[in-house]
Parts: structure tokens; C-alpha cells; sequence
């Protein structure tokens, strides 16, 4: 756990400096602030801040020299005392251009501002789309052009949208400040134009610098694109925080919260309990009394369908229903031994009755997810697991409630789609340090391929020995292993991120403290469920 935390820290440190050291001493000598710095800067002092898509882009387009970050910062924090989405370009990485992970992690920040009806803040500072890969980032539904489009669905829904303009905003990318409901700008380094100046010198033949073009007095006195003008990036930041102080509040969703309660047992313990080997056996419940308020955790048909834990308890004052993968050896209620982390039948329709509950006394649900699949072999085919798996996967699907999930360990298969994977809408997808992802362990993935491949060959008439077996095994099982890595995920933005366990609380109550902006509408009506 030890090297794990440490690859986590250093992994962070390194994506930090965006496009390198060199990239930032050219850009603050211009007067400019970091993207981090920026928010820095502009969120409320000792207030918490969660960051999501920290790793999007890594180990990405290395043959263009990277995306770190996905080329930008985003999170959740507090600004004026009012909770928001912030997005911080950093123009030391291609000069802030628009690579197809940026547009997704950009797409991502605002689905979760839209969610959660949280006003969202973008300092603008990008070149625009990078051209050498835009036909992967410009034409289709989830390419760039949808941030405009949710740019004009969050203006309808009265979600407050607050545009500064610090750097460069060409093209396309100048819809996006405009189309917000504030565009402020930076005298010097703030730009705005759909051409620049060689792009209009070469279109049209006339001859004009950017600043006369598209500057800050040419938007402010002359077409009245922007609203104000400001001498640097902290005078802007600082009229932001004066346009939060004023706004008012919303709606709430009505989630319940008590004062807030440390864990009794520390949760530190947490590194010693979860073992290294993904394969072992540990308690899930030890795991959650180190997480929820006064390690007080409420179970909910504590005897029946033991493969998963579902109960209430309360996470930094909010009241949560949990549904967790319980990884030890547990006896079922015939007396059969199960294994952990497997889900069975009766966890399934357990955990599927749990949330329906949950759903009624509007209590937002958490996933911890140690899965390795759900039960397979003809006793399970012939209890009806599809259908009793179709029953957990119909009522998560459905939920009205915010949902929040962390990759605690496995996340294998369908057991990732019924524990609230990311295509099932979770408001915040986390994975720790020790959480690894794919359709199944990289072991058995490995030996059903060569498997398929030997009898391939074979079926050509040639056979494979011993050794030329096990160096394709080898090979095709570091393959995979490489892609079960949470870096892989979270470059991916399969999750939000990779954490460090003790983080989970407070993701967790930001979490719920966000979707408390959004009153739930919409009635809850699981479908067609089979009995």
C-alpha cells in the first residue's frame, strides 16, 4: 500500500507541471497565472476542493508530445461560499489546444455541473481545437461542438455559467465564453476571434495585429462581445468572486444531514486490511466501519444474500444507503460456502429490494465495488441469475438518487454494470489505489485467448508447443495487465479519478452536498422486473 500511495503522489507531482517547467516560466513571464494557480486564486481559502479527470491524457498521444491533465484542470469548489464546477485551461500544454480527451473531460465537467445544477466557471485560455487531430475532436455527437450545445441547454435550465477570458480564445472556442451568462477579459493577453490575424490576412487580404483584432478595449468599447475588461488575471478572478458573492440560492434536493462524526476506528487501519493480492479474502464491513460516521453501519438483511453488504449510515453528516461487494468466504442460507466478492442470486434480488428503498426515502446510494462477476455454472443458470442480476441492474439503473461509486478492488464484467460502472450514471466514479478494471482478471482473460488462438491454429493444422504456448500467455497476459491499472482508467476518464482511500469522505459529502442543488423531478419506476 506503501508503494502504491507513493506512485499515486508522484504520478500527481509529475502532472502538475502541465507541459513542463520550461512551458511555465515562458507563461507566467507573461504576467500570467498557472490553471492552478488560477483556481487557487479564486476558491474560497481552507474550503475543501475535489478534483476529477486529474489524469485524463496520461500516457496518451506520445507521439505529440502528451496531454497531461487532458489540458486543463477541473473540480468542485467553493467560490464566495457558493459551491461550483471550475474549469482552468493550461496553455502550457499546446498552448491550451483542444485534444479528443480534452473535449471529453470538458464534456465531463459540465455534465456534472448539469446534474447537479451547480453553477460552472471557465478561464479560458486555449488555442482551440489541435488541427493535426480534428477529425477526432471536431464533427461528431460527443466532440467538441456539444460544449456549446451544453452551453445553451445549461442557459435554459438557469444553471449560471461565468466566462473569463485569459489567454487565447480562437474559432469555435470563442462560443463557448460568449454563450456563458458573464465574459470577462484580461487587457494584454486576453483574445477573442472567430480568424487570427494571419488566418483573416490570408482569407480577406487585410492587414490587422490580434489586440486591434480581437483584444480586450476592442470587446469591451467596440462590439460589446465582453462585458468588462481587467489589468491581469487576479483583478479578473476577484471580480468572479464579487459576482458569486451576489448570487443567490437555489432549490434543494431535501438529503438528509446531522452533524458530522470521525469514524471511531481509524481509518488509516484501512491500508492493512485491503491485501495485496487481489485474490484474497478480506471483511468489507471492516472496511466500511472505517469510513462512515461513529463506525456505525446499519445492515439491511444482514443474514441473507451475504456476497454483498447493503445498509444505512451516515458519511460526514449525510445520510447514505451503501451496497458493497463482501470479499470474505461467507455460508449461504442452505449452507453452502460462497465465495467473496461474487454475486449470487440472493445478493442480487437483496440488493436490488435495498435500493428500491433507498429510492423511496430519497437517500442517495454508494458503491464500493470488489467484484469479480456474478455466479456462473449450471446451478446459478438453473436458480435464474440473469434473471435476478437483470432485477439489481433494472433498479440501479432507474435510481432517482444521486450515485456515487468507488473501485475499492476488482471490477470485472457485469458485476461492474450492477455496482454502478460508470454507464450507470454515477454523479462521481472514483477508484483507489488498488482498484483494477476489465471485462475479467487479467489471468483468465489471458489463458481463454490462447486458448482461442491455439484452437485457431490448430483448426490450420498447426500446433503450438509448450514453450511457444507460455510466451504467448506471457505476452498477452502483461497486455492486459497493463490495461487493469486505474491509470488506464482514469486516463481514460473511466473514472474521475485515482485516490488515496482516505479521500473517500470527502468526495463522498461533496459529493451529495452538490446533488443537493438538483431537487429530483423525476418519479422512480423500476420497469418491468420479473419476480
Amino acid at each position: 500500500m506503501e508503494d502504491l500511495l507513493k506512485e499515486l503522489t508522484e504520478r500527481y507531482e509529475k502532472l502538475k507541471l502541465g507541459g513542463g517547467i520550461k512551458k511555465i516560466q515562458a507563461h507566467k513571464a507573461k504576467g500570467k497565472l498557472t490553471a492552478r494557480e488560477r483556481i487557487e486564486y479564486l476558491v474560497d481559502k481552507d474550503a475543501e476542493f475535489v478534483e476529477f479527470g486529474t489524469f485524463a491524457g496520461d500516457g496518451m498521444y506520445e507521439e505529440e508530445g502528451g496531454c497531461p491533465n487532458g489540458g486543463c484542470v477541473c473540480g468542485i469548489g467553493y467560490v464566495s461560499g457558493k459551491m461550483c464546477v471550475i474549469v482552468s485551461n493550461d496553455a502550457t500544454v499546446k498552448a491550451g489546444a483542444w485534444f479528443p480527451i480534452s473535449a471529453k473531460k470538458n464534456l465531463r465537467a459540465q455534465e456534472i455541473a448539469m446534474e447537479n445544477h451547480l453553477p460552472i466557471i471557465y478561464l479560458v485560455d486555449s488555442a482551440g481545437v489541435y488541427l493535426p487531430m480534428q477529425a477526432e475532436v471536431f464533427p461528431d455527437k460527443e466532440h467538441f461542438g456539444r460544449i456549446f450545445r451544453n452551453n445553451a441547454h445549461m442557459s435554459s435550465m438557469g444553471i449560471p455559467q461565468v466566462a473569463a477570458i485569459m489567454g487565447s480564445c480562437v474559432a469555435g472556442g470563442a462560443y463557448l465564453p460568449i454563450m456563458s451568462d458573464y465574459a470577462l477579459i484580461v487587457e494584454g493577453s486576453g483574445s477573442v476571434f472567430l480568424a487570427g490575424s494571419y488566418l483573416v490576412k490570408s482569407s480577406i487580404g487585410e492587414d490587422i495585429d490580434n489586440e486591434t483584432l480581437g483584444g480586450a478595449t476592442t470587446h469591451c468599447e467596440i462590439s460589446g462581445v465582453t462585458d468588462n475588461k481587467f489589468p491581469n488575471d487576479e483583478a479578473c478572478l476577484d471580480e468572479i468572486r464579487k459576482i458569486f458573492d451576489k448570487m443567490g440560492h437555489f432549490d434543494k434536493a431535501g438529503f438528509d444531514r446531522k452533524e458530522a462524526v470521525l469514524p471511531t476506528k481509524d481509518p488509516k487501519e484501512i491500508y492493512s486490511i485491503l491485501p495485496t493480492d487481489r485474490t484474497k479474502p478480506y471483511d468489507m464491513l471492516e472496511v466500511i466501519e472505517r469510513i462512515v460516521d461513529n463506525s456505525e453501519f446499519d445492515q439491511y438483511k444482514k443474514g441473507y444474500g451475504q456476497t454483498i453488504l447493503c445498509g444505512l449510515a451516515r458519511i460526514n453528516g449525510w445520510a447514505v444507503g451503501i451496497v458493497a461487494n463482501q470479499r470474505k468466504i461467507v455460508k449461504s442460507k442452505k449452507g453452502e460456502m460462497q465465495m467473496g466478492g461474487v454475486i449470487y442470486s440472493d445478493s442480487a434480488d437483496k440488493a436490488a429490494r435495498f435500493i428500491m428503498n433507498c429510492n423511496q426515502q430519497k437517500i442517495p446510494l454508494v458503491f464500493f465495488q470488489d467484484v469479480t462477476g456474478f455466479m456462473v455454472g449450471s446451478r446459478s443458470e438453473h436458480g435464474g441469475i440473469i434473471k435476478d442480476g437483470a432485477k439489481m441492474v433494472n433498479a440501479m439503473a432507474n435510481s432517482v438518487v444521486p450515485k456515487f461509486t468507488f473501485i475499492i478492488g476488482n471490477s470485472y464484467g457485469a458485476g461492474n454494470y450492477a455496482m454502478c460502472g460508470k454507464a450507470y450514471d454515477p454523479r462521481l466514479i472514483y477508484s483507489w489505489v488498488t482498484g483494477q478494471m476489465a471485462v475479467m482478471s487479467g489471468a483468465s482473460a489471458a489463458k481463454t485467448l490462447v486458448q482461442i488462438q491455439t484452437a485457431t491454429l490448430k483448426s490450420k493444422g498447426v500446433t503450438i508447443g509448450e514453450d511457444e504456448e507460455k510466451e504467448l500467455l506471457d505476452k498477452i497476459t502483461d497486455r492486459y495487465n497493463s490495461q487493469l491499472s486505474p491509470y488506464y482508467a482514469a486516463s481514460n476518464l473511466w473514472v474521475d479519478g485515482v485516490i488515496d482511500p482516505l479521500e473517500t469522505r470527502k468526495i463522498i459529502s461533496m459529493g451529495i452536498e452538490a446533488a443537493n442543488h438538483a431537487p429530483i423531478t423525476k418519479r422512480y419506476n423500476v420497469g418491468v422486473i420479473q419476480t
